[in-house]
């Protein structure tokens, strides 16, 4: 099945925890049942030359088709002043890959230690 991937950008604030709650659907709206998938998302520079930070991924409804990815507050400190780039990449169990989200992160300094 091809799949054009939805965009969603991300403002995330420095040194705090970033978590985000995704929902597999497919083209009729119905939930796509991920059991057996295997979810992978990263962060990247626009050239794709140096990678920033790997998002965990938390099976949180395998039959509802929902992951929650995160960032932890080190990973956000880590990341550089600029633009970054992220998608999401998920397996099927026929070990089709395909794309279902991607996007830009800006982010926040924050001040509040």
């Amino acid at each position: 099945m091809t799949v054009q991937p939805g965009t969603y950008n991300i403002t995330l604030q420095r040194r705090a925890d970033y978590n985000l709650l995704l929902q597999f659907k497919d083209n009729t709206n119905t939930a796509i049942d991920i059991t057996g998938y295997t979810v992978a998302a990263q962060v990247w520079d626009k050239e794709r030359t140096t990678k920033s930070a790997d998002f965990s991924i938390t099976y949180t409804d395998r039959p509802n088709g929902e992951v929650t990815i995160g960032l932890t507050g080190a990973q956000t400190a880590a990341l550089p002043d600029q633009e970054l780039y992220y998608d999401v990449l998920v397996t099927d169990t026929g070990n089709v890959k395909s794309y279902y989200l991607e996007g830009i992160i800006f982010i926040n300094q924050g001040y509040t230690e």
